[in-house]
């Protein structure tokens, strides 16, 4: 979940700014970086899971009371504009088809609390379909979320590859690598760079081209588009896979209020051990 939260804060400063071709270098902690509507879901979700970790049955109500409870919280945060007002309407709230890429983007703490492959299914779909019920948006959030669990279990990124193709056919094109979608990507005036179609194969993609850690939040970064909820996912993934390096890890504190860090060490308690490789 940390990872995710790191891919959001890396992405932030870029969303609207994309970085051009040469600027690979660019410093991953910065002092402009912040944290966004992905962390707080993120956040939200990890905060369920905590406190329904022995009755599933109670997260769809839940969630979404932790959802709307940090949402009001912190109302300024780049919310799209059918979530937001899925988050602040006064009446209950009901899911509205979406299959935009917040479903995937929040999904991470399931596959560390997860069990198999089942409950990383049944979870996942608990904690989307209460807004996000396109059949789109529960594919996005459930191959994120599998990915992760896949990870932290111990599989290889030929494992990983071959499950995902299942989720996402492009995945097994030898053409779609980051350095080969990079050029064409990016922002469309049809809004398919905030789809889960749109961007969770390519958050993945970024993840299964890295080498460590740092190399994937730059690669998920650098591919442009919806960079910190890109940066979020792949980070998931790539917490999960390689483990955080500690001098990323000490700077959360430095961009997440006291509030939020204590949700975080709550769930760090409850979560599964990822395997060592």
């Amino acid at each position: 979940m940390k990872g995710a939260i790191i891919g959001d804060l890396v992405g932030s400063r870029f969303e609207f700014n994309n970085l051009e071709v040469w600027e690979w270098d660019f410093d991953l902690i910065h002092p402009l970086c912040h944290f966004t509507d992905d962390s707080l879901m993120t956040i939200a979700i990890a905060k369920t899971l905590v406190e329904c970790r022995f009755d599933s049955a109670a997260i769809r109500p839940r969630v979404v009371e932790n959802m709307r409870e940090i949402a009001h919280r912190h109302p300024n945060v780049g919310w799209g504009a059918r979530f937001h007002k899925w988050l602040f309407q006064d009446e209950h709230p009901m899911p509205y088809n979406s299959y935009g890429n917040g479903a995937a983007m929040r999904v991470s703490p399931v596959a560390w609390v997860a069990k198999s492959e089942e409950e990383v299914k049944d979870l996942s779909r608990r904690v989307t379909d209460v807004s996000h019920n396109h059949p789109e948006g529960i594919k996005g959030a459930e191959a994120i979320a599998m990915a992760t669990y896949l990870a932290r279990i111990g599989k290889s990124k030929e494992e990983i590859r071959e499950r995902m193709i299942e989720y996402y056919s492009e995945l097994a094109d030898p053409g779609f690598r980051i350095k080969q979608i990079r050029p064409f990507y990016g922002y469309d005036e049809a809004g398919r760079w905030v789809t889960c179609q749109g961007s969770v194969p390519h958050a993945i993609e970024a993840f299964l081209d890295s080498t460590d850690f740092e190399n994937a939040i730059r690669l998920a970064v650098w591919l442009g588009g919806d960079t910190d909820t890109i940066g979020c996912m792949c980070g998931s993934i790539a917490e999960a896979y390689y483990g955080i390096p500690a001098e990323m890890e000490k700077r959360l504190p430095d961009f997440l209020p006291e509030e939020l860090l204590e949700i975080i060490k709550s769930f760090e308690v409850v979560r599964q051990k990822r395997t060592i490789r």
